[in-house]
């Protein structure tokens, strides 16, 4: 077995559940210019929403991921109505510092009615190595890069071939001529927000299902990690923010796995010193254009 292919396979599993948070990210600062801060809880919402659904229901894995997505797609919408459309002509400022907002009550909430205590995440899928000679890979790590690749594909047919993904596209560019459109501007958002909450959801679930394990603060440092991916791949960009999502997982396993003694440990460090490198170097990311503004 070798070393660098199982690293990447390990890699690349970690970066799929990145890239579909960093998706979330970068569909709605694309849209409305926002980082919406509160999608890291979003991704937790839906981890616990699967967990309960597959060990109190009893529902299998695939219903209970689709129940997931809808269930946070629905919490999405009505964030993004009841927190960030009122404030929708106020500067950026004030929808951010709300942003953050909305993610600490959210944060508290989960923790005053479940408690911050780490839950086992139900067994839905039972384990299962396969050896294919250069690298092993588990039925789990399959089933989270095939569902990855689905939803990505999923996505790219909806932002390029529908009609909303079109009024999405339109909107992104300039919302005001849009209105003039014929183009409904908050019900294309609201689906922005909508298909972002539930790609975070379904990070969630396969998140819980990868290290079977969940708690009320997980969506801190993955949702922050995932930011991180959509700014090294370009913010605002959905081919950057999967490539980003992918980078920073194959990044942080191979400073795990690394043979330098003390090394895993700054994990964490090195990818948000990723981040600083990449906003003096390129600060538009590596899919990113560099735009000049007049003022």
């Amino acid at each position: 077995m070798d070393i660098f292919f199982q690293q990447l396979i390990n890699g690349l599993s970690l970066g799929s559940i990145y890239a579909l948070i960093a998706l979330g990210y970068t569909m709605v600062y694309g849209i409305i210019k926002l980082i919406n801060f509160a999608h890291g809880e979003i991704y937790m919402l839906g981890a616990f929403i699967g967990y309960y659904l597959i060990s109190k229901i009893g529902l299998p894995f695939l219903p209970a991921l689709l129940l997931s997505m809808i269930s946070c797609s629905i919490i999405g919408v009505l964030i993004e109505f009841l927190a960030y459309r009122p404030l929708r002509g106020s500067t950026r400022i004030a929808a951010l510092i709300t942003a953050i907002g909305v993610s600490f009550l959210i944060q508290n909430l989960m923790v005053y009615f479940v408690g911050p205590e780490v839950r086992a995440f139900p067994q839905a899928i039972k384990p299962k190595n396969y050896d294919l000679g250069l690298f092993e890979i588990s039925n789990i790590q399959v089933i989270i890069l095939v569902t990855t690749i689905v939803l990505m594909v999923l996505l790219q047919f909806i932002v390029k071939g529908t009609k909303m993904g079109k009024a999405m596209r339109a909107v992104s560019v300039d919302p005001d001529a849009a209105k003039l459109m014929g183009i409904n501007v908050d019900r294309t958002i609201s689906f922005t927000f909508a298909i972002g909450s539930a790609l975070a959801a379904a990070a969630g679930v396969l998140i819980g299902l990868y290290y079977n394990s969940i708690d009320p603060l997980m969506g801190v440092t993955p949702g922050l990690k995932a930011f991180v991916a959509a700014v090294f791949g370009g913010i605002g960009i959905i081919p950057g923010a999967a490539l980003g999502g992918f980078a920073i997982g194959v990044i942080e396993t191979f400073i795990s796995g690394s043979p330098i003694e003390g090394m895993a440990q700054y994990k964490d460090a090195i990818v948000y010193g990723i981040l600083i490198v990449i906003l003096l170097i390129k600060p538009a990311g590596l899919l990113g254009k560099n735009v000049k503004e007049k003022v």
